[in-house]
C-alpha cells in the first residue's frame, strides 16, 4: 500500500499534467477577448480551420464580435477582424509581439532552415539594396531577358510559329513566371561552359524546366507540411525533395553561374561572413526560392485569367500596353529586336497596376502572425482594451475582414479591373467603412515588420509577363463559357489562393 500511493499520485500528477497541455483548464479571465477552445483538447477548431478558414473565421466572428481566442493544435490564437484596428497589430512594438518568434519555428518545419539570431538584418539590407527603387533596375532587366528565353526562344524560327498552341492556363503562366525568376535570381549557365549562348539558353531552359517539376511536388505538399500533418509516405517525399533543392542550390553549384542576383549573392556573403554553416546556407536559398517564386506564378494565371473573362479590362488593359510601348519608339514587328522593357515602361500602367491589384485582392490570402511575447494590453480602435496572455498567437486575416468586405469593396466577390483607379486615372487609395477611411484596405503583402520584401520585384514580374503576353501573342479561352475555378481551400494563409483545376487555353505568336 505504501508503494501503491506515490505511483498513484506520480500518475495523478501526470494525468493532471497532461490535461493543462491539452489546454482542458483554461478559462477566460476578467478583460480578456471571448474564448472559444472548441469540443477536441488540444486540437480545439484545428480541423475546421483547416478545412475552410474562412468559413470558420466568419462563423467565429458572427458569435463573438471582432475579436476573439480559439485553439487551434495547442496554440492559443486571437484573432482581429476588425480593419480599424489593424494598425494596433502592425505598429506594435517588438518586444510585445514579435513575428520573427512565429517564423523560425516553421521555416525550419518546411525548409530545414536553422535560423541565427541576428541574421535577419542580412536579409533586411539586401532587399532594401537590390529589390526597391533604382536598385531593382537590375534584376528588372534581368527577368525579361530570361522570360524572353521561355516565351520567345523559338521566333521567327518556322512558319508553325503561327499555329495554335494549347496548354491549361496555370500549368503554362506557373511554368513561366517562375522559370524566368528562377534564373533571374539565381544565375544562368555560363555561355563558355557550353560553346555558345545559345546552347548556354537551351540548358537554362531544360535545368528550370526539370527544376519547376520537382517544386510543383513540393508546393503541393507545403500547406499540410506547414500543419505538420504529412502522412508518413508524403512525409518521404518530402525529405526528399528537400534534399534535392539543398542539392542544386546549393552554394557550391551557384558559384558556378553567370549573372547571380545581387540579392542573392549579398545575402549568401553575409551568412557566410556570420560564419553559418554551409548546409545551413544551402537550406536558405531553397527557402528564397519558395519565398521568392510560390506566389507569383498563381497570381499571374489570376490575372490572365481574369482579363479574359472580362473584355473590357482586357480592351483597357490592352490599349495601355500598347500606348507605353509606342511613346518608348518600340514596336513589335517580323524580324525586329525583341522589346525591352525597363522599368520605367512599368511605371507607366496604372490600369494594369489597378487590374494586379484587384486579382490579389480577389486571391491573395495571407494569415498575418505574431508571437504574444509578454502579457499585454490590447487596444483596438474604439477604445476597447483586452489582456492577451504570453505564449498565445495574435493573428488577422485580411481576405474575410478587409478584402470581401462590402463596406469597403462593393460587390467584393466581382473583378472590377478600375476599383483602385480615380476618375483621372491616378491610383485610388481612399476606402470607406461605416464613413471612416479604411488605412489598411489590402493587405496581399502582409504588413509590417512581415510584409513581403520582394512585392516590388513581384509586381514586376506580373506585369513583365502579361505585357510579353499582349504584344507578342493572341490567346483565348478553348471555352469562353468556361467558369473560374474555385480555388483550393487548404491554401489559405499561405499567400496566393490556387484553382481547384485548371482552365485551358490555346496561344500563338502575332506574326
Amino acid at each position: 500500500m505504501e508503494l501503491l500511493l506515490p505511483i498513484l499520485l506520480g500518475f495523478l500528477a501526470c494525468l493532471v499534467g497532461g490535461l493543462y497541455l491539452l489546454g482542458v483548464f483554461r478559462q477566460r479571465r476578467p478583460g480578456e477577448p471571448p474564448l472559444d477552445k472548441g469540443l477536441i483538447p488540444w486540437l480545439g477548431h484545428v480541423l475546421e480551420f483547416r478545412r475552410n478558414t474562412l468559413k470558420f473565421l466568419e462563423r467565429m466572428e458572427k458569435k463573438h464580435g471582432d475579436i476573439f481566442t480559439v485553439q487551434l493544435g495547442g496554440f492559443y490564437f486571437t484573432f482581429v477582424q476588425d480593419p480599424f484596428s489593424f494598425r494596433c497589430f502592425v505598429k506594435e512594438s517588438r518586444d510585445k509581439l514579435d513575428f520573427q518568434k512565429f517564423a523560425v519555428h516553421l521555416v525550419y518545419r518546411v525548409f530545414g532552415y536553422k535560423a541565427v539570431e541576428g541574421e535577419h538584418n542580412i536579409l533586411h539590407v539586401s532587399s532594401n539594396k537590390h529589390l526597391k527603387g533604382e536598385g531593382l533596375q537590375e534584376l528588372t532587366q534581368s527577368f525579361m531577358s530570361n522570360l524572353q528565353n521561355m516565351m520567345l526562344h523559338n521566333i521567327g524560327s518556322a512558319a508553325e510559329d503561327r499555329t495554335w498552341k494549347e496548354d491549361g492556363l496555370f500549368r503554362y503562366s506557373y511554368n513561366v513566371v517562375f522559370r524566368a525568376g528562377y534564373l533571374a535570381l539565381f544565375g544562368n549557365v555560363p555561355p563558355k561552359s557550353e560553346q555558345s549562348e545559345e546552347k548556354a539558353k537551351e540548358r537554362d531552359r531544360a535545368e528550370s524546366e526539370a527544376l519547376f517539376h520537382e517544386f510543383r511536388k513540393y508546393d503541393q505538399l507545403f500547406p499540410r507540411l506547414a500543419y505538420g500533418v504529412l502522412p508518413p509516405m508524403e512525409k518521404l517525399a518530402a525529405e526528399r525533395l528537400k534534399a534535392y533543392f539543398w542539392d542544386v542550390l546549393s552554394i557550391l553549384k551557384m558559384k558556378a553561374k553567370d549573372n547571380i542576383s545581387g540579392w542573392v549573392w549579398d545575402i549568401q556573403q553575409g551568412k557566410e561572413e556570420m560564419g553559418i554553416d554551409m548546409s545551413m546556407i544551402n537550406r536558405n536559398m531553397f527557402m528564397l526560392l519558395w519565398v521568392s517564386q510560390s506566389n507569383t506564378g498563381p497570381s499571374s494565371f489570376w490575372l490572365l485569367l481574369f482579363l479574359m473573362k472580362h473584355p473590357e479590362a482586357m480592351k483597357a488593359v490592352k490599349e495601355e500596353v500598347d500606348k507605353v510601348l509606342k511613346e518608348s519608339g518600340q514596336e513589335v514587328r517580323p524580324g525586329g529586336p525583341m522589346v525591352n522593357l525597363t522599368r520605367e515602361m512599368l511605371l507607366k500602367t496604372p490600369i494594369l497596376d489597378s487590374a494586379v491589384e484587384e486579382t490579389l485582392r480577389l486571391t491573395a490570402a495571407p494569415l498575418l502572425t505574431r508571437a504574444v511575447i509578454k502579457d499585454m494590453t490590447f487596444k483596438m480602435a474604439d477604445g476597447r482594451e483586452y489582456l492577451l496572455r504570453k505564449g498565445d498567437r495574435i493573428a488577422v486575416f485580411p481576405f474575410s475582414s478587409v478584402h470581401h468586405d462590402p463596406e469597403i469593396h462593393p460587390e467584393p466577390h466581382s473583378f472590377k479591373y478600375d476599383r483602385f483607379l480615380n476618375p483621372d486615372g491616378t491610383k485610388k487609395t481612399d476606402f470607406y467603412k461605416a464613413g471612416k477611411r479604411v488605412k489598411y484596405y489590402t493587405m496581399p503583402w502582409g504588413s509590417g515588420v512581415s510584409m513581403c520584401p520582394g512585392r516590388f520585384f513581384a509586381t514586376n514580374e506580373l506585369k513583365q509577363f502579361v505585357f510579353l503576353m499582349l504584344v507578342y501573342f493572341e490567346f483565348e479561352l478553348k471555352n469562353p463559357d468556361v467558369k473560374i475555378p474555385e480555388i483550393d481551400l487548404s491554401r489559405y494563409g499561405f499567400g496566393t489562393m490556387q484553382p481547384v483545376r485548371d482552365v485551358q487555353f490555346r496561344y500563338r505568336l502575332r506574326y
